[in-house]
């Protein structure tokens, strides 16, 4: 069997060209599955801005329950990259067919614990009686496909721990390219409405997941999926491993929840719905920003871990220079867009006068210090590859701090409005802090090496 990357063995610039463009290809496609969605309920006539709220309520809740993959396959992936680089290929399918259970055993109790507690979640993370109905809408028919939302996420890390970073890509592509087709179908076509773009993206989610697992069953696969070898240590220590990135990414959607929650109160019924309506418009453009951004640190966390378990140093340091590199070009790239092309963006959700106004306004303030965000991703990514759990998790929680500090804080001498500035001001305090702490700690980690797995 030939390997799509060596990662051992490759020029350390091309190798992270190689596995960097097409996971951050993978992940800005993967984008479209939220915002394809949010585009079209937008433009829903008479009813767009208030069902684009309802749905805005949802997008939260949704991605805390897909980070249960990233618990998962973000804990699995870095252990099996560093068993790759010690030659240790049955402990790699080991660890890949224990991630496959803990991934549907997840998707089952996700399932039936959600959706009882839909309607009081919902209120709680900023629904009102006006967008209720139409986050419901969503919710109920999203939630119920839980186990290929899951899935779909999971696979695509596990094979990109592999090595197969256009495989992952085209894992993703194909869910977002029926999502692109099926919106329309369903909203429009068979007059679904906030359901159908619900069940345009199941739909999507169970192609990739059918993909994923085709792949990982066939020949082309180095790690082939096999069923057995199922122990409770090591789930334990996969979960050890990815509870940071787990925790990260759902003290993210904690910050989306009380952004819109502030925005409620401060905004008062005047203004509340319209500046969450603002807020989902922002939060889909972030998206485009944060989650490419992380297809990049996250996607080359592999070359990471492979080496680091190699205990080729100079491979390690030589890969995190060129990855904050593609890091920082990026961040500044839409640092220029947010700037450039924000208007363009605001109008695809058809919003009115006043809140296209405010949105555009919102994302300069959200993008004003993101440049420095590419180098906090590449530092908290980089020390979860090496199995450094409290190094990450602590530099992403001050980031976290900072955040909702600021955000708790600033309504209150204030307008509402002004809460977007938290964002901003997070960005510039947590990669200087990440900064120093890298410096610090990375000699000692690499002298140190991995831990017995």
């Amino acid at each position: 069997m030939a390997l799509e990357n060596d990662l051992g063995r490759d020029p350390i610039r091309s190798l992270v060209l190689r596995i960097a463009l097409p996971s951050m290809l993978a992940q800005f496609v993967s984008v479209l599955y939220s915002i394809v969605d949010r585009i079209y309920i937008g433009n829903i006539p008479e009813i767009g801005d208030i069902a684009l709220a309802g749905v805005g309520v949802c997008g939260p809740v949704v991605t805390m329950v897909g980070s249960v993959a990233s618990l998962i396959c973000l804990g699995g992936s870095p252990l099996i990259g560093m068993s790759l680089g010690q030659g240790n290929e049955e402990r790699a399918k080991r660890i890949l067919s224990n991630c496959l259970l803990m991934l549907l055993t997840a998707a089952a109790v996700l399932t039936a614990v959600i959706l009882p507690l839909r309607r009081p979640m919902l209120y709680l993370f900023g629904a009102s009686d006006v967008t209720y109905p139409y986050a419901d809408a969503y919710f109920t028919v999203y939630i119920s496909g839980t186990v290929f939302a899951l899935l779909s996420t999971g696979l695509s890390q596990l094979i990109l721990a592999q090595g197969f970073a256009k495989v992952s890509m085209r894992l993703v592509l194909l869910g977002a390219v029926l999502n692109i087709v099926l919106d329309p179908i369903f909203m429009f076509a068979l007059g679904m409405g906030v359901p159908g773009a619900a069940l345009a993206t199941v739909l999507s989610q169970m192609g990739s997941a059918a993909y994923g697992l085709l792949f990982l069953l066939g020949k082309r696969t180095r790690l082939r999926l096999s069923f057995g070898g199922y122990r409770l240590s090591l789930m334990g220590h996969i979960l050890a491993i990815g509870f940071s990135p787990f925790l990260i990414i759902a003290v993210d959607n904690i910050m989306i929840i009380a952004m819109n929650a502030v925005l409620q109160r401060y905004g008062g019924p005047e203004q509340g719905d319209m500046l969450v309506t603002v807020s989902t418009i922002v939060q889909s453009f972030m998206l485009v920003v944060t989650m490419p951004l992380g297809g990049i640190s996250g996607g080359t966390q592999s070359i990471l871990s492979f080496n680091f378990g190699a205990g080729n140093r100079e491979r390690v340091l030589k890969a995190q220079r060129e990855i904050v590199k593609l890091c920082v070009a990026y961040t500044a790239l839409l640092f220029l867009l947010a700037r450039v092309a924000g208007p363009l963006f605001v109008a695809l959700f058809n919003g009115d006068g006043e809140v296209a106004d405010l949105s555009l306004w919102a994302i300069r303030v959200c993008t004003a210090a993101i440049i420095p965000l590419g180098v906090q991703y590449e530092i908290v990514d980089g020390f979860t590859a090496m199995g450094q759990v409290r190094i990450a998790f602590s530099l992403s929680f001050f980031r976290k701090l900072v955040y909702f500090l600021a955000l708790f804080i600033i309504p209150v001498f204030l307008e509402a409005r002004y809460a977007f500035w938290a964002e901003a001001i997070s960005d510039i305090v947590a990669p200087a802090v990440s900064v120093a702490v890298y410096f610090l700690f990375i000699n000692k980690v690499l002298d140190r090496g991995p831990r017995d797995l």
